[in-house]
This record gives C-alpha cells, structure tokens and sequence, in this order.
C-alpha cells in the first residue's frame, strides 16, 4: 500500500477511522469543558489540570490491569462498548452538584480505560491491513488525531461559552454514542485474537512476556524515552513565551503532520526503518536552540522542524509488531501506547521542577540534550533483524 486512498479502500478502515476521530474530538472538548468546570468551582489550577489531564496519568493503571482483554474480547462489542461506557461517564460528569472527588474518581476510571480502547484500536487495524499498510493507516489515524484535538479545543471553547460547561460535557457524551453506533455497525463481528479470559493476573504474565524479549525492550525504550522527553520540552511553552505558547503549539502540531505524511505516505519502507534513528534524533536536537533564546521565527522553525521527528514511532511500531506474536500485538501496542502516556506525564513534571530553579529555556535545552543521548544509547540494540529475533524467541 502506497497511497491513503489505498487504505480508505479498505471496507473496515473508514468505520475504525471515524470511530477514532470521533472520540478524540469528544475527549478534547470534554476535557476542556472540565477544567472550566472544576476551576470555577475550586478556582485550583491543580484540581483544573489534574481534571484535564488525569487520564493520561491513569494510563498505568489500565496498562498494568486491563490490557490482557486487548486480545480476548471481539474488537466490535469492546469499542462499542467502551464507547458507550465514555458516553454514561461523561454525561455523569455534567450532573449538577458532582464533587470534585467524585469528578477526579470519573475522569481516572475512563483514563484507565481509555488505554484499553487504545490498544483494541490498534490491534484491529493491525488485522484489518495488511502489515506494509499498517505504517500508512497509522499516519491518517495520528494525522486524523492531531487534526481532532486542534478542533476539539476550538469547537469547545465556542460550545463552553455558547451552551457552558454542561452543556459541552452533553453534547461530547453525544459524540461518544455516535461513536459507539459507528463501531457497532460499520465493524464487522471479528473473533477475539486469543484464548481464555482477560485478568489482571494475564495482563501481568504477557507483560512480563513482552518486556522478556530484550529486542522488544529496545523498542519500547525508543518509543517511550526520546519522545516523552521532548513533551516535556512543549510542557514548558506556556512559561516560556506566555504570549506566544498557542503559535508554538499550533506550528508543533503542524509540524507532526509533516512528518506523519512524510514518513507514512512518502518514504518507502527500506528508507522509512533507516531513518528512525535521525529522525528521533530530529525530535531533540532542535530544541538546544533554545537555550540561546532564540528570537521568535527561530524558535517557531525549531519547533515544526523538532515536531517532524514525533514520526519516528511509525517505523518503530512496525518493528514492534515484526518482533511480536500476532494474538498479542494489541497488548503490545497497548502498552506502548500507556507507557508513552505515563512517560509523557512523567517528562512534564520533570521539566517543571528542573525550569523552577532555573529557567524553561535551560530545562528545555537540558531535557533535549538527555533525549538525544537516549537516542544515540539505543541506536545498536535497533540494527538487528526484527523477523529473525521473532522466530528466536519462538523457539
């Protein structure tokens, strides 16, 4: 597969496509309704951000408890009704007089179970394309999600002050069931990829699994590491340029889609696995620039440039897949999707306390500088032959 149309050929990809998008966009306005929401009523910016972005933060927990069902429960019945569940969670959540404990109970719950929608999404599109189109539909679904968030925020500033707060948490738990019915009758009724039921005890034992294979590891560092690290860097646009923090992430998303395009669509396959290494080192080295303060166009040229190499976890996925078994790639997807989540989170905070006793220019720099060292630490453990390592552990 070479082209998006190609892939939008395919008879299941278009109801999985609009599924996603859809649930982006829900999230985004839902989460930014939130915080309003939280904030009017505590006036705490902790209480307003943990209510936006707890369910990243959650992610860990549905990593270390759920994703066992990735691969054991039918990929329609779980998205639709994971939907649905997000549907009643985010109309609860517009009930007047909720407590904000009860709020943050909500919003970690569906965090925790967003990361089994993440993975059940993946592991179907990985069985309704064919494995060289699996990096192409990948690129429409992340261009798609970008696309969705930077909508989302817009839309749902206007709905806040148009219908308020609730009345955006309804109108997302709509979006939600428009979700759920796309699911239900756009997918076809596939059997689950594997046997016997999802557990917490499974989750643990095909984690330990997934982690055992030394080759997989390599991956999921790379997957997890540069990346996070380089959030951390946006974390700090807001401190950084007060005035200017909506450019700058408005050209990284910008950016992101250059590179999902140029990676996904553009590069063939041979050229797309050898430029994963420069392209995480991309995804650093722009930013030490800032360290030098850069004036405004050059920080805004850094940023798209830097935001390019966020495609790098294209080729890396598709690694992944290549080192493991097919009755478990939604978990493994599952995974790299929680972990580079948590690690994200974790990244923020970790370029807050370091920009506290200095500055965000020296934090941002200080956070690239570790990101292309990682980089460049696990660049050997990338070389090998993916298909060779898979059949070794096979036997």
């Amino acid at each position: 597969m070479r082209t998006y149309r190609e892939v939008f050929r395919v008879p299941e990809f278009t109801p999985l496509f609009l599924t996603s998008a859809m649930q982006v966009a829900a999230s985004t306005a839902s989460g930014l309704a939130l915080g309003t929401l939280v904030y009017a009523a505590t006036g705490s910016p902790l209480l307003s951000a943990l209510s936006m972005f707890g369910p990243s933060l959650a992610q860990v927990a549905g990593a270390l408890a759920l994703l066992s069902a990735a691969d054991r429960l039918p990929p329609r019945a779980a998205l639709s009704g994971l939907a649905a569940l997000f549907a009643l969670g985010t109309a609860a959540l517009a009930l007047p007089g909720l407590p904000v404990a009860a709020i943050l109970a909500i919003v970690l719950g569906l965090g925790a179970a967003a990361s089994l929608g993440g993975a059940v999404r993946l592991g179907l599109l990985t069985e309704i394309l064919p494995k060289d189109g699996y990096p192409l539909g990948r690129s429409v679904i992340n261009m798609s999600s970008g696309t969705m968030q930077i909508g989302g925020y817009a839309v749902g500033g206007l709905l806040v002050t148009a219908l308020s707060a609730r009345g955006t948490l309804i109108t997302a738990a709509a979006l939600y069931l428009l979700a759920a019915a796309t699911a239900r009758l756009g997918l076809s009724g596939r059997p689950a990829r594997a046997q016997g039921r999802p557990s917490v005890a499974e989750t643990w034992r095909v984690n330990a699994r997934l982690w055992s294979s030394a080759p997989r590891r390599q991956v999921y560092y790379a997957l997890w590491v540069p990346n996070g690290l380089i959030v951390g860097c946006e974390s700090l646009f807001v401190p950084y340029a007060p005035e200017h923090a909506g450019l700058l992430f408005a050209v990284g998303s910008l950016g992101m889609l250059m590179g999902d395009v140029l990676t996904g669509r553009l590069l063939p396959p041979h050229r797309r696995e050898r430029l994963a290494a420069p392209l995480r080192l991309l995804l650093a080295a722009p930013y030490l620039v800032f360290a030098l303060h850069p004036p405004l166009p050059l920080a805004l040229a850094a940023v798209v440039l830097a935001s390019i190499g966020f495609s790098a976890t294209l080729p890396l996925q598709q690694r992944l897949m290549a080192l493991t078994p097919d009755e478990m790639s939604g978990q493994a997807l599952g995974l790299h999707s929680s972990g580079m989540l948590t690690m994200q989170g974790v990244s923020a905070a970790l370029a807050g306390a370091l920009a506290q006793p200095t500055s965000p220019a020296v934090a941002m720099a200080v956070m690239a500088a570790v990101s292309v060292a990682v980089t460049l630490a696990l660049a050997p453990g990338l070389r090998g032959d993916p298909e060779r390592d898979c059949l070794a552990e096979a036997r």
